[in-house]
């Protein structure tokens, strides 16, 4: 009673392309590809520019740590 059965879906999606028509629907999908496939490259952009930043913490403070060792040499 609750779900849906498969004609339920069929009839759906034939009211749909009479609403919309077949160009409009394949333009819309084209869309949303084209937004799936930007977001997708802006997400492995801002990754690769989170390593690049958490490389260069990691660098700051080998530098740092190597600097402070190298005075305490120093002093002794």
């Amino acid at each position: 009673m609750g779900s849906f059965s498969i004609w339920h879906w069929l009839i759906v999606l034939a009211i749909v392309v009479l609403v919309f028509g077949t160009k409009k629907l394949r333009n819309m999908g084209g869309d949303l590809g084209g937004a799936i496939k930007n977001f997708k490259g802006a997400m492995k952009e801002g990754e690769a520019e989170a390593e690049r930043h958490s490389a260069e913490i990691i660098d700051q403070r080998r530098q740092s740590t190597e600097h402070s060792e190298s005075q305490d040499k120093s002093k002794v």
